[in-house]
C-alpha cells in the first residue's frame, strides 16, 4: 500500500473530531523561531516555550492534532498537540497530504513489523518504538499472539480505537493488553490504568529470546513484562559465563541469568527485590533445565553487594543491569552518582580476572557521562579494566536520527584486572 495519499482524496471532508480529521482542517499552532529551527532540523518535537500559547492554541483540545506552522503561516508538520506538557506538540508527519487515520495507522505499522521480521524471525520483539517508528507516544512488544500496548500520550489516546483495528489487521493477535501504567501518562493527564482490550490472559506467556524459553507477566510485570532491549547484550554476556560464578542484579525475570547458566555457567545467583520477578525468573531456569544451578534471592542490591563483598563473596561475572536511575533533568546528578556507587559495589566482588558488565537505562544519563560515572567507580574500588565494548538497545529499539533521548539504552562490557 502506497504511504501517500492520491490526489483525488478530498482532504478537507473529513469528521470534525480533531483526531480523526484530514491534514489542512486541523487547528492551527504556531511555532517561535527557535521551535521551527528545531523542526527543520528534523526533530519530532516542540516543547511548550517554542510555541505561541495563545488563546487559539490553550483552546485545543489535549491530544488533538494540529498543524504547526511558522510565524509567516508555513507548514512544519501536523502533530499531536497537548498544552499540558513540556513536549507540547509530537510531529506524526512532515507531509501535509497524510491523513491520520487506520489506513496511515496500518502503513506506519506494516513497515515496522517488515523491519522486525527481518531483524529478529521469531515473533517476540518490540514491534513499534514510539517516534522511532513515526508512531509518538506508542510502544507495542509483541509475545506471539499476544500483544502489550502502551500509550504514553494524549494524541495517541484519542486513536486507540483506530490503533487496535489496525493492529488486528496487521498482526492479527489473540490477545491485547493495554499496559497504560507508566508515569509519562500523568505528564499528559492521563489516568494509569492496565487492561486487556481483546482477548483473555491466564497467567504469564511464555516467549523465546536467544534459543531459549522465558516469561512474562502482561497484566503486573513491569513495563510491559519483558525487556526486549537487552536481547543482544543479553547473548554478549552469555559469552562471558562459561564455568564462571555469575551475580545477575536487578535480574528480573531471569533474562541474564538463565542464558548466561546455559552458556555453561557453574553458579549463577539472580538478585532482585521483586518476588514475582524471581518466581518468573525460577520458571525459565526450570523450563530450560538449568535449575540445578540458579539461586534466585530477594534482596535490595546495594545492600547485598556491600554484605556480599564484606563476606568476600566472588565472582567470574558481574551484571548490574538497574532500573532508570534518572528520571528527569533535575535527577542527573544524584543519578550519576548512583552509577557511580554501583560499579564501585559490583567492582568490588568481581574476582581477579573477572568481567564487569554495567548497564543504564536512563536516557538523561548519555553515553559519556555513564561511561565516566563507571571509570570513577572502578577507580574508587582499586581496580584496573579494559572496556571490551560499549554497546546499546537491540535492534528493535531503533533510534530516531534527531531524537538522541531514544538511544537510551547504554550497556559496558569491561575485563577486569
Amino acid at each position: 500500500m502506497s504511504d501517500t495519499a492520491s490526489p483525488s482524496e478530498d482532504q478537507t471532508s473529513e469528521p470534525p473530531d480533531p483526531a480523526l480529521a484530514a491534514a489542512g482542517g486541523l487547528p492551527l499552532v504556531t511555532l517561535k523561531p527557535h521551535g521551527v529551527k528545531r523542526l527543520r532540523r528534523g526533530h519530532p518535537w516542540a516543547y511548550s516555550n517554542e510555541i505561541e500559547m495563545n488563546a487559539a492554541a490553550k483552546a485545543v483540545p489535549p491530544g488533538a492534532l494540529v498543524e504547526l506552522q511558522d510565524a509567516a503561516g508555513e507548514y512544519q508538520g501536523t502533530a499531536f498537540f497537548n498544552r499540558h506538557p513540556l513536549i507540547s506538540a509530537r510531529v506524526v508527519t512532515a507531509r501535509r497530504r497524510d491523513k491520520i487515520d487506520r489506513d496511515f495507522l496500518v502503513r506506519r505499522l506494516q513497515r515496522a513489523l517488515e523491519i522486525r521480521e527481518t531483524l529478529i524471525g521469531v515473533p517476540f520483539y518490540r514491534l513499534v518504538h514510539a517516534e522511532a517508528d513515526g508512531l509518538p507516544g506508542l510502544i507495542v512488544d509483541r509475545f506471539g499472539e499476544a500483544l502489550a500496548v502502551q500509550v504514553n500520550t494524549a494524541g495517541m489516546e484519542r486513536l486507540t480505537g483506530l490503533l487496535i483495528d489496525a493492529l488486528n489487521q496487521v498482526v492479527g493477535p489473540r490477545t491485547i493488553v493495554l499496559r497504560n501504567d507508566s508515569a509519562a501518562r500523568a505528564l499528559e493527564h492521563l489516568d494509569a490504568q492496565v487492561s486487556v482490550a481483546q482477548g483473555a490472559l491466564d497467567g504469564p506467556l511464555a516467549l523465546e529470546e536467544n534459543g531459549a524459553r522465558f516469561f512474562a507477566d502482561l497484566e503486573g510485570g513491569q513495563k510491559t513484562g519483558w525487556f526486549y532491549d537487552q536481547r543482544d547484550n543479553r547473548a554478549w554476556a552469555a559469552g562471558l559465563a562459561k564455568d564462571a560464578r555469575v551475580l545477575d542484579c536487578y535480574a528480573f525475570a531471569g533474562g541474564f541469568s538463565v542464558l548466561a547458566a546455559l552458556a555453561g555457567a557453574r553458579e549463577v545467583v539472580a538478585l532482585d527485590r521483586s518476588q514475582p520477578a524471581l518466581d518468573l525468573a525460577a520458571m525459565a531456569a526450570s523450563a530450560n533445565g538449568v535449575a540445578e544451578r540458579c539461586r534466585f534471592t530477594k534482596g535490595e542490591v546495594f545492600h547485598e553487594l556491600q554484605r556480599q563483598a564484606a563476606a568476600g563473596e566472588r565472582y567470574g561475572l558481574v551484571i548490574v543491569d538497574p532500573p532508570a536511575f534518572v528520571k528527569s533533568k533535575k535527577d542527573l546528578a544524584q543519578g550519576l552518582k548512583g552509577y557511580r556507587k554501583l560499579a564501585r559495589l559490583a567492582a568490588s566482588v568481581v574476582a581477579p580476572g573477572g568481567y564487569l558488565v554495567a548497564a543504564s537505562c536512563s536516557h538523561h544519563a548519555d553515553v559519556d557521562s555513564f561511561a565516566g560515572q563507571v571509570r570513577r567507580g572502578l577507580q574508587d574500588a582499586g581496580r584496573s579494566a579494559r572496556i571490551l565494548r560499549t554497546s546499546g538497545a537491540a535492534p528493535d529499539h531503533p533510534v530516531h536520527p534527531a531524537l538522541p533521548e531514544s538511544a537510551y539504552l547504554k550497556a559496558q562490557f569491561l575485563a577486569l584486572d
